[in-house]
């Protein structure tokens, strides 16, 4: 399960105490590996062996459900660090073992959460700050020279390490799995920061608009899969977004499937010419994985939604697209575990990826976050922790 320790399907017709939370573990655990617009409720009744109506007893829809299951999740972080011993080991050690008990708690916070109401949203990033705060607080206590933003960035990508494994399956044996994430959050507070000014205020002017109408429409519809997820799109939003009838989509594309598949490709092929690029001027592997870490900042940073939409919608592709999409993907990790098994060879290659998606979920969410982008040379701030994480 995600969301705590396995619960035992109850015989149908049974009254448990627990069916509450029952039903939320089952609903976390549904949300996480199906995605929330792919789970219907009966589906959630059936997984805790009631009816329907009963399940409508104790929430009165999906969204309501979908609340419950994020706020939980990361209560359960929060509630872990505020008991926790502040001492640097400690924290790391206390959130890796929180996060890999309720594993899906990134997923259902970054992916998930779009799915409900401006009002909840907010709310749980209320909740998510609260966490970030905590963990900034611990952070000055321990590195007292440092500045609030520099605490902060450093609070903000432990916990990006830690949830990193919510968007993967990779697993080790206990305890080598929770003392490999606990070390890389101990790497990231460790990380030598440069000094951070104040945040940059937005750009006066509007960045010029694609001439292209097929491009306008490709850029509006991966920042809508990005912030609201690909079903909660329809081709008459991403029309609207580009001053343009919905049905006028469909001269540029076959539907929306379509765009999204040219989203995720055009992701891939960007990521892998600038590989290529860095791998050509590399003196070594460690040069190598340096200039491909540069390199991956610079993609993410230039094209934030571009990379969420490739990392958090490639499920909804038609299916010979995600194979080939997935494919790519793990192609891409696998150059960086080999360059980096070439730096680190006493380094197990399940452990090198877990390091790996750990980095670029970092930078992933650093660039996805608008108090943290802000930052004067962020891009270079994310380079020197995943420098870090990956020990070169």
């Amino acid at each position: 399960m995600v969301n705590g320790p396995d619960v035992v399907r109850p015989a149908r017709g049974t009254r448990p105490a627990n069916r509450r939370e029952l039903i939320v573990a089952a609903a976390s655990e549904l949300f996480y590996r199906k995605g929330y617009a792919n789970v219907g409720m009966g589906e959630v009744a059936e997984a805790v062996a009631i009816g329907p109506s009963a399940l409508y007893r104790h929430f009165r829809g999906k969204q309501g459900l979908l609340a419950t299951v994020v706020s939980g999740a990361l209560q359960t972080i929060d509630d872990a660090l505020a008991a926790s011993d502040p001492e640097p080991a400690e924290v790391a050690s206390t959130l890796a073992t929180s996060v890999l008990a309720h594993r899906g708690v990134g997923v259902l916070w970054r992916r998930e959460s779009r799915h409900l109401v401006d009002d909840e949203r907010a709310a749980f990033r209320a909740q998510a700050r609260r966490i970030g705060g905590r963990m900034g607080e611990f952070i000055g206590r321990a590195r007292p020279e440092l500045s609030a933003a520099q605490c902060d960035v450093l609070a903000w990508s432990a916990l990006s390490v830690t949830n990193s494994v919510s968007f993967h399956s990779l697993s080790l044996p206990e305890p080598e799995f929770s003392g490999l994430l606990a070390e890389l959050v101990e790497r990231v507070l460790a990380t030598a920061l440069p000094e951070l000014g104040a945040r940059r205020a937005p750009a006066a002017h509007e960045p010029l608009a694609a001439r292209s109408r097929r491009e306008a429409i490709l850029i509006e519809a991966t920042k809508l899969f990005a912030q609201q997820g690909f079903t909660g799109v329809s081709v008459e939003d991403i029309g609207a977004g580009v001053g343009i009838a919905g049905p006028s989509v469909y001269n540029h594309f076959a539907g929306k499937a379509d765009i999204l598949a040219a989203a995720i490709f055009r992701g891939d092929e960007w990521l892998r010419m600038d590989m290529h690029r860095a791998l050509a001027r590399a003196a070594d592997p460690r040069d190598a994985l340096a200039r491909i870490l540069d390199s991956y900042v610079a993609v993410v940073f230039e094209n934030p939604y571009l990379m969420q939409t490739l990392v958090s919608e490639t499920q909804h592709l038609p299916e010979a697209a995600q194979v080939r999409a997935r494919a790519a993907q793990r192609a891409y990790i696998a150059e960086w575990v080999h360059l980096l098994g070439k730096v680190h060879p006493e380094w197990e290659p399940v452990a090198a990826r877990i390091r790996v998606q750990a980095v670029q979920g970092m930078i992933n969410d650093t660039a996805l976050t608008a108090h943290l982008r802000a930052l004067p040379e962020i891009d270079a701030v994310c380079a020197a922790i995943g420098a870090q994480v990956l020990g070169i």
